[in-house]
């Protein structure tokens, strides 16, 4: 299997499976003389660990991270980071009475047709357990954007029919309630909804947003390398995403021309936009704005309810998923954009420093 490596000049190649020994990844390209600790990496994976709500998996995994390579004396030193997170909850046998039966929705019955072969634990490689690591390199690509006064920040928008109030938008209330929801007044409604959810077996989707604060003018190009289409790969590559926009995305079909338009005007020598309808980003380079970026990820395929699908041989069969699942997969799924958007910025601007000479 290939194509395990994401990014270009700032990158990473994930190994590891769900219920494996361990997962782990090696960054490359990492400039030296940057401070990075274990602790710089753990405060982002414990955003994302499991089992901290009874609104997420109960599969209890402290995902501790351990730098094994890149580091000496608390400074990176310009060689590849390698970093490993041993796996310590499995329950194997939970997938005991389906390691013959494709899971409706998710990728057992297309990696199985591919490859031949697949690991019926958890979904092995094919697992969200893979994106832990994407979150652990993610934390050094903050390090890397944190250094121009780059900020990436994310928040949960939308559960099934469920929006937030955007008038009511506060950062501090994200980190505060178990669905990274920044509107205070809505989280007790999520919380009798998704309970309703879960009691019932079954799962539902989320809308999350991931906005980049002190992006520079400039990072991407206009062909073949948009800073967009390379945000928008890098969503989409997280699982279960089913959607991505920028900006206004959809919405801006329903807007004319000039109510679409970010007017500029000039200001005590500085550039003003009077909206970001475009998301921070103008025919693929960063505008200096905002880079906002929405992304949708559809329910939990792992369900307790029976529903139909077929077996290894070609046999119709039912299939009910036991085991540990999140009832709302896109709550976690949070810091894993906020992730992804820190290693597209990092890939983009040391691209930009090579081009400017």
């Amino acid at each position: 299997m290939s194509y395990n490596t994401f990014g270009r000049v700032f990158r990473f190649t994930t190994w590891g499976e769900s219920h494996g020994e361990a997962i782990g990844c090696v960054v490359d390209g990492v400039p030296s003389n940057i401070a990075l600790s274990e602790a710089d990496i753990q405060q982002y994976l414990d955003k994302r660990r499991p089992a901290q709500s009874k609104f997420t998996t109960q599969r209890k995994e402290s995902d501790t991270v351990k730098i094994l390579s890149g580091v000496f004396e608390g400074k990176t030193t310009g060689t590849p980071i390698s970093l490993i997170i041993h796996n310590e909850d499995q329950r194997s046998k939970d997938y005991g009475d389906i390691k013959d039966k494709f899971r409706p929705a998710h990728a057992d019955y297309t990696y199985f047709t591919k490859y031949g072969i697949r690991d019926y634990r958890g979904g092995g490689r094919s697992s969200a357990r893979e994106t832990a690591m994407r979150v652990a390199a993610g934390a050094i690509a903050r390090k890397v954007i944190a250094a121009e006064g780059m900020q990436v920040r994310g928040a949960l928008v939308q559960m099934g029919d469920q929006l937030i109030d955007r008038a009511r938008w506060d950062w501090e209330q994200v980190d505060c309630n178990p669905f990274f929801c920044p509107d205070a007044e809505t989280v007790a409604s999520w919380e009798n909804y998704l309970s309703a959810i879960r009691k019932d077996g079954s799962s539902v989707g989320a809308v999350i947003e991931v906005i980049a604060d002190g992006v520079p003018v400039g990072l991407g190009a206009p062909v073949y390398a948009k800073l967009d289409s390379d945000l928008a790969a890098a969503m989409m590559s997280i699982n279960a995403v089913k959607g991505v926009e920028i900006g206004e995305g959809f919405a801006a079909a329903a807007l004319r021309g000039e109510e679409n338009a970010d007017e500029m005007r000039m200001e005590n020598g500085e550039v003003l936009f009077s909206n970001n309808h475009a998301g921070g980003i103008l025919g693929g380079i960063s505008s200096g704005q905002p880079v906002v970026v929405r992304f949708v990820v559809k329910p939990t395929s792992s369900i307790l309810h029976e529903v139909n699908t077929i077996d290894t041989d070609g046999n119709n069969t039912t299939i009910q998923t036991k085991g540990r699942h999140d009832p709302c997969v896109g709550i976690r799924a949070v810091p894993v954009g906020e992730a992804m958007m820190a290693c597209v910025l990092a890939d983009h601007l040391m691209l930009h420093r090579a081009q400017q000479g």
